[in-house]
Order: C-alpha cells, then structure tokens, then sequence
C-alpha cells in the first residue's frame, strides 16, 4: 500500500514537473526569438520573417552598435551610477519610511500613511513638476534629475511596512530593554529581517533605473550623460544612419539590419539584468509574497 503510495506521489510529482517546464519553455521561447532575430540578416527577416533557427547568421546589427563602443560603454557607466545609487538611496529611504509607519508607538502613523497614499491618486502634473526640477531645484542637465524622481515608490513604501509589522514586537522591547534606539533597532534588527522584502523592492527599484530614459528625454541635453536606453533610442532614431558606423565599417548602406538592430539592441539592454536576477530570485518571491498578505 506505501508502494502504491509513494508511486502515485513520484508520478504526481514528474507530472507536474512536466507542467511546469512546459510552461516555462513558453516562456523562454520569445528570448530566443529575440536573440535569432538579432543574428539573423536583415534580407532573411524581410523574405522570411522571424525565425527561432536562423537560416544565415550575420552579426552586422552587432557591429553597426558596437561601431560606437566607447559611446555606448560610457552610457552604460551612467545606467550602472544611477541605477546602483538611486536603489541604494531609494531602500534606504523608504525602509526608514516604512519603519516609522509601521510602528504602533507612532501616533500619526496613520495621517502620514493617508498622505502618501493620497499622491497615488493625485498629483500636480507634468508641467509643475517640469517647473520644479529646473528653476527651484537646477537640476536641468543634471544626472540627479534621471535619480531624484525614483527615489520613493508608494506601493513599495507599504510592502516595506507590511512586512515589517510582521516581526514581532517583543524584538523591539527586548532591544529597548537592553538599551537600543530607534535607529539601532532599524539598522540591527529590522534591516537584516527585511532582507527579502528589501531585495523584492530594491529588484523593482533597479530595474526601473536601469529602464530610465524618459526623465533623461525631459532634463538631459549632453550627451555624455545619456543613460543606455535612451542613448540607443536615439542612435536607432537617427536618420543619418551613417553616424553608426563612423569608424569605417565595411557595410553596404542598403542592407542595413534595421529589424535586427532592434533585437540586438534588447539583447544589450537586457543581458546585465537577466544574469543579475537568479540571484534575488528567492528573496523576490519570498518578499512579494509575505510583504503583499501580511500585515
């Protein structure tokens, strides 16, 4: 009877195993396209379409990006700077935040949470905010002004807080019996409890710097500070396509790979992030999951 039992579970289990690996080769399978496309001539593309096997392999999509290395090594520099400093400041920030509101002992904690849920529904528009980025806080043509619009998410803010009104109080009055302060208590004992619900936000933190080109459109006029994906929409945007390829590579200009170029393009936007992300992957479940239903 255990035989049969355990036959029955192990067959469950490879069942759903197969389910699951199914669904996740579906899943997989638009990356793949993406990654055909990008080695694939561009004639090939036009005749016969996307393809997961290529017919031909040509990596002229590759070269016309590469053709401006240095440009594009440089705005990886910028995207690395903003996305590393403003999901550091951004945690710290809103984990203090989410501190403050989550403890009991505050007695506007409530007011303060109603404030910042209410700039959820409610804000003063794209031109004040214009207004105030440039005259009062000078920040055109700065790299802070790609940084200073990220730093706090609101949804982030209460996972934070909902996860941390699920360590016990005792903690904290053990830690106030022995002498700790607030700031103790946040930065040796609720930081390191966190940590799940601090890599699930600071993984949304990240990749929305890392995604940043939408404040840079706004505020930056140099190049130089350009971030990767706004410098790649503009060399894809160019119309003097000879600008890409200003090094002298040998390309003839009426085959340039236009639809190839677009897949090359994400596969060196997305490569740094998808080798980055199985390495938070189980505190982004664990943090998404307990910080959204506790509390």
């Amino acid at each position: 009877m255990d035989f049969y039992k355990d036959t029955k579970s192990k067959i469950f289990k490879v069942f759903c195993y197969l389910i699951i690996s199914i669904f996740a080769l579906f899943c997989l399978i638009p990356f793949f396209l993406v990654i055909s496309a990008s080695i694939t001539p561009e004639n090939d593309i036009v005749k016969y379409g996307y393809s997961l096997i290529p017919k031909h392999i040509s990596f002229d999509a590759y070269k016309l990006l590469l053709s401006n290395g240095k440009e594009i090594f440089n705005a990886y520099k910028v995207t690395i700077f903003i996305t590393i400093f403003g999901t550091a400041t951004g945690l710290i920030l809103m984990s203090m935040t989410a501190y403050v509101l989550g403890r009991k002992d505050f007695k506007y904690r409530n007011k303060f949470a109603f404030y910042i849920y209410f700039t959820t529904l409610f804000n003063g528009g794209l031109v004040p905010f214009y207004i105030m980025m440039v005259k009062y806080l000078h920040l055109k043509d700065n790299i802070f002004a790609m940084i200073l619009p990220g730093l706090a998410n609101v949804w982030s803010i209460f996972l934070l807080r909902n996860f941390m009104k699920s360590i016990p109080d005792s903690l904290y009055e053990a830690a106030k019996l022995d002498g700790a302060g607030d700031f103790r208590i946040y930065w040796q004992i609720v930081i390191p409890l966190s940590k799940p619900a601090l890599a699930t936000v600071g993984l949304f933190q990240a990749l929305g710097y890392w995604n940043e080109w939408y404040n840079a459109m706004l505020y930056i006029q140099t190049p130089e500070k350009y971030p990767l994906q706004y410098f790649l929409q503009n060399m894809m945007a160019s119309a003097n396509i000879t600008n890409l390829i200003k090094i002298g590579a040998n390309i003839d200009l009426s085959k340039i790979p236009t639809e190839s170029i677009k897949m090359a393009t994400a596969i060196i936007v997305t490569g740094p992030v998808i080798l980055f992300y199985p390495f938070l992957q189980k505190y982004f479940v664990k943090g998404l999951i307990v910080g959204s239903v506790k509390g």
